[in-house]
This record gives C-alpha cells, sequence and structure tokens, in this order.
C-alpha cells in the first residue's frame, strides 16, 4: 500500500494538473457513475492529501480515494484513449486525463463528512497542522509495541511499514517496545526524523532512509534491488548483514504485519 509521501506528491500533482479548471468525469466501469456524474462540469477547486487519503475538492463536496492495495492512476495529454480495464474514474480536461483504477475507495462526501473522516486521523507528518503532540498522548502509556502504534492511522496518518521500519532503526529503538517506554524527548526526535524521511520521499518519490556514509558508493556495495526503490536499512533486508553493525537483520511478525530490525542496533 502506498505510504503518504506518494499521496502528497499525487495530490501536487493533480493540484497542477486541473485546479482552477472545469473538468469532465466520468465512470467508465460503472462503480462511481452517480458520484462522476455530480462533478462533471464542475470547477475543481484544490486537492488535498491526509495521510494515505486523497480529496479532490469542488463547491461543497469532495471526492475521496483511497488507493489501499491495488489502486493506481495513469494519466496522459491531449485527447482520452479509450477506457482499458476497470477505470472507476477518469477526469479529463483539454489538455489532460487522468485515469483510476482499483481503488479501495472512491466516494463523494460532503464538506461535513470529510472533516468527520478527517477527524479520525492522527497528525500527518506531511501536514503543517500536524499535532505531534496529539499523537504522543496517544502513545505514552500503551503496552502496545510501539511499531504498532506508529502504523495506527488514528495515530500518525501516511506512515506505513517502510518509514516505521526505518526511523525506528535510525532511533535505535526496538519495534516490539512498549508505546510506555517512550519518552517525550524520545518521541521527539523521532517525529522530527519522521518529518524530514517523509519530505524526502515526496522531494525524491521514493523512500531512501540512510546517510551518505551508508550508501552504496560510500560502502563499495552493490545497489538495493526492490520495486519500492530507494536504499533503506532494515525493511525486508531479513538475513542480510546491517549496514551499521554487520549483524544479520531479522524479521518477524508483529500485529500482523511483518517487522524488520537489528538487534544489535536497537536492543
Amino acid at each position: 500500500m502506498p505510504e503518504g509521501h506518494t499521496l502528497h506528491r499525487l495530490a501536487e500533482r493533480h493540484r497542477t494538473m486541473y485546479a482552477g479548471k472545469r473538468v469532465t468525469a466520468s465512470s467508465p466501469q460503472g462503480r462511481f457513475a452517480t458520484g462522476a456524474a455530480a462533478v462533471s462540469g464542475s470547477v475543481l477547486r484544490d486537492t488535498e492529501a491526509y495521510g494515505k487519503h486523497l480529496f479532490h475538492h469542488y463547491d461543497g463536496r469532495s471526492v475521496h480515494i483511497h488507493l489501499g492495495l491495488y489502486g493506481a492512476f495513469t494519466e496522459g495529454t491531449g485527447a482520452a484513449p479509450d477506457p482499458v480495464g476497470q477505470v472507476r474514474l477518469r477526469l479529463s480536461t483539454r489538455r489532460h486525463w487522468l485515469d483510476l483504477r482499483g481503488a479501495s475507495a472512491c466516494e463523494l462526501l460532503t464538506l461535513a463528512e470529510v472533516d468527520a473522516l478527517r477527524d479520525r486521523l492522527g497528525a500527518d507528518p506531511l501536514r503543517d497542522d500536524a499535532d505531534p503532540a496529539a499523537a504522543y498522548a496517544r502513545i505514552g502509556g500503551r503496552d502496545t509495541p510501539l511499531a504498532a502504534l506508529l502504523m495506527d492511522q488514528s495515530i500518525v496518518a501516511g506512515a506505513g511499514l517502510v518509514y516505521v521500519s526505518e526511523v525506528l532503526f535510525r532511533a535505535g529503538i526496538a519495534p516490539t517496545a512498549p508505546g510506555r517506554r517512550l519518552t517525550p524527548e524520545a518521541f521527539t526526535r523521532l517525529w522530527t526524523d519522521l518529518v524530514a524521511l517523509m519530505k524526502e520521499g515526496v522531494r525524491l518519490g521514493r523512500i531512501d532512509t540512510v546517510h551518505s556514509r551508508h550508501l552504496p558508493e560510500a560502502m563499495g556495495r552493490a545497489p538495493r534491488m526492490d520495486r519500492h526503490g530507494g536504499e533503506v536499512y532494515v525493511y525486508r533486508r531479513h538475513g542480510q548483514p546491517c549496514l551499521v553493525c554487520g549483524g544479520e537483520v531479522l524479521r518477524a511478525g508483529l500485529a500482523g504485519r511483518n517487522s524488520y530490525w537489528c538487534p544489535t542496533c536497537q536492543p
């Protein structure tokens, strides 16, 4: 599932292409036909990302999109081609077209419903209105493993398994450490690092988390080959040597997900 930086990149891209323009919307697949008809011919006022959610805002209503595991956009210029596959939403102007397939959610919401959805989400490290103190208040005092708490979208919105695994490694904290053991000072350092890493993800379009001294060219090692791209310390590197200490990176189930960590660097 895409992490938050991907949704913020999409919001920026769609804002550039469509904000302030009158759009034609349709649902070739048919599953969003009523919603598409309701906004077709309207001006798209703005776009917004919050965590792993994307919003296209029109006057008095918004299209809410959650990509889930399989959602993806394709786009092009000029006249839109004949739809291929299950196109849930097609958005077009005279200059651009955009197709959405496979999303877990594509729905038309009122502004009150958008506010209610936002209220269910935690602090988004990529938003200027994020409240890290509120996130810490939901973590402190709990026995739940810290990795599970950080991936809880009602606590931190947008961070997924990759960012959580990596930011905990960089902080030297085991993913199994209970939330009650995280001090306010440690949380501040962790949050600041997460913000910086995710902003870099928005800029580059990939997740890079290693310091310059651990890059392939600095260490004389082969680059990482993975569909997610980028250089990481522990995510999907189980069985390989830690880039810092040389010990074996481990993997184990945690809260229904795989967790990756170095037992030496994250005691």
